[in-house]
């Protein structure tokens, strides 16, 4: 039989033994804890749902799980360099978009997110860059948004709200965007809007009035429009922007035929874009004025050279004057993905074709957008020289007329 003492030292020695090994003992290599270090990728994994840093600092809402791009590597291709470009800035760019917000005026350049903003907004007094508020008489391009910042159209490439029903028209918009234009003392505008096919007319009342209104406070001003397709509308809404004293009625093909249906809205046509450039044209001929017609196709949406090619072709068939070509940039995750970035050496080829083809200008490059300062500088200065030589030629007819007039007094 055990002592006491003896029995307490042998109930003592377990409670030894366990406090021992619990500090002692090596995690053991088993199944278990395996499964529990390979838990660290796998949770890695699933933060790669799609979205950047620039995402969360960019305002947006995000999009929903289902909206989302697919986890892991994919086959879109990497921004170059040449499409990089720096974030907007400085003292031209802050005053104008605050003279903007102060008009409650909409610009497409912050809307559409175009990547030309900060070079365009952001030039200095003398700039080749130089646009608005610099100095007084400057020729230099801005490109307003008209009747509100949401279209009725979901096109796949485009960064504009949309919404079934948009808020009404502002009323005071015509007036407002004159007055700051005239303000400014611009040479070129670019008129730009979202389409409303909520309204009976497309909103081209709309239009034309704030054309006019421009007109009359700026009649020295070029004004392009770049319009909407006026889709299931009377031909006159075609007629009343066509004759509302424009200079460049613009309207956009987008990309080539096949593309249409998948990078545009459901409700845009190809051909359908091509009669409403060409009822324009016949539209200020049969009216007397003199206007140029211009279109602009993306590259990188998934288009064929030959596809290209056609298009030009019947842009030029429809008596089009000006074609611009640029690169799609893919705004955001939820918006259709690019199939290639389209190298400079290519876009100079499609501007050499479309010269060859007899379009008065064309401009083509990556960061290209069918409002670019340089193919406004050049239409000016071709409006101009036309317009000189028309009154020229006018006065030439009116003083051979005068002596006749005179004999027969």
């Amino acid at each position: 039989m055990l002592s006491r003492r003896a029995v307490q030292a042998a109930s003592s020695i377990p409670s030894r033994i366990v406090v021992v090994r619990s500090l002692a003992t090596a995690v053991p290599n088993t199944p278990e804890a395996s499964s529990s270090t390979s838990s660290t990728p796998r949770r890695r994994d699933a933060l790669k749902d799609g979205l950047s840093f620039d995402d969360f600092l960019s305002g947006e809402e995000l999009p929903t799980p289902g909206e989302r791009v697919v986890l892991g590597n994919t086959s879109q291709p990497r921004l170059p360099s040449f499409l990089k470009h720096p974030i907007p800035s400085g003292a031209s760019y802050t005053s104008i978009k605050k003279d903007l917000r102060g008009l409650n005026l909409h610009t497409v350049c912050e809307e559409a997110k175009c990547p030309n903003i900060g070079e365009c907004w952001g030039g200095g007094k003398g700039a080749a860059t130089a646009t608005i508020m610099v100095s007084s008489g400057i020729v230099a391009p801005l490109t307003s948004q008209l009747m509100g910042d949401t279209c009725t159209r979901g096109c796949r490439f485009c960064s504009i709200k949309t919404a079934r029903a948009p808020p009404p028209l502002d009323i005071h918009e015509p007036e407002n965007t004159a007055e700051a234009i005239s303000r400014w003392g611009l040479g070129y505008i670019v008129l730009t809007s979202v389409d409303r096919d909520d309204l009976a007319d497309g909103g081209a009342a709309h239009i034309a009035a704030t054309i006019s209104k421009i007109k009359q406070k700026a009649p020295s001003i070029l004004v392009e429009a770049l319009t909407p397709d006026f889709a299931n509308k009377p031909v006159e809404t075609i007629h009343q922007v066509a004759t509302s004293g424009l200079d460049v009625f613009a309207h956009n093909i987008e990309t080539v035929e096949r593309c249409t249906p998948f990078v545009r809205d459901r409700r845009a046509g190809f051909q359908h874009s091509l009669s409403v450039l060409a009822e324009a044209k016949r539209a200020a001929k049969a009216a007397n004025k003199e206007i140029l017609t211009k279109s602009s196709i993306m590259l990188g949406v998934g288009e064929m050279e030959d596809e290209v090619t056609e298009a030009l072709r019947r842009l030029r068939e429809s008596d089009v004057d000006v074609v611009t070509f640029g690169q799609y940039m893919r705004p955001t995750k939820k918006h259709m993905k690019v199939d290639r970035y389209v190298l400079p050496e290519e876009f100079a080829k499609w501007k050499q074709v479309a010269e060859d083809m007899g379009f008065l200008y064309v401009a083509s490059g990556p960061l290209v957008r069918s409002s670019y300062k340089a193919g406004e500088f050049f239409i000016e200065n071709v409006l101009k020289k036309r317009r000189a030589e028309a009154a020229t030629k006018a006065s030439a007819e009116l003083s051979a007329a005068a002596p006749e007039m005179s004999s027969r007094a």
